[in-house]
């Protein structure tokens, strides 16, 4: 199973990424906009995958979020990425104790900003995480296209068939 994960934050690091990528292809006022009224910005939707990402991998580490960077102090693509890059480090030092016993020992969570816990085996905290990101992207990529930003392909098969060629 912890190949399962390991394949799986692969493909979810690579997919963020190409986001990202296509995010800098943006004006730094078009990045802040919303492309439609009533449509958050790319910029609200890139900090929030971060933010969530980064604050559930600290969660199954056992660690404590103290506090949530703000929009304002992830203003460009570059500060998102840092923190992305934060939770994928945090992922990598969990790796090792994905056994299958620790996955399915469920953990109480509290979330910040509002005292509710939960609790949640870690299996499911880290499918979420991908799932999640997967669900944003989904909506960054619609955001992008409005704004003349042709999206990539995120899917997980797009991956997988990259994975397969550069084996071959």
């Amino acid at each position: 199973m912890n190949d399962d994960f390991a394949s799986l934050y692969a493909y979810n690091r690579w997919a963020d990424q190409l986001i990202l990528d296509a995010c800098r292809k943006l004006t730094a006022e078009q990045y802040g906009a919303e492309p439609v009224p009533g449509w958050s910005s790319v910029r609200s939707s890139i900090v929030h995958i971060a933010v969530v990402s980064e604050g559930w991998l600290r969660g199954v580490a056992g660690e404590t979020v103290q506090s949530v960077p703000t929009e304002a102090e992830l203003a460009t693509v570059d500060d998102a990425e840092r923190l992305l890059d934060g939770a994928y480090r945090i992922f990598e030092d969990l790796a090792p104790l994905l056994t299958p016993e620790y996955l399915s020992t469920p953990r109480t969570r509290t979330f910040s900003g509002g005292g509710r816990t939960a609790v949640l085996p870690p299996w499911a905290v880290l499918r979420q995480v991908v799932n999640h990101s997967t669900y944003h992207r989904g909506q960054i990529a619609a955001k992008l296209k409005r704004l003349g930003v042709e999206p990539p392909m995120t899917d997980l098969i797009r991956w997988v068939m990259e994975q397969m060629q550069a084996k071959s």
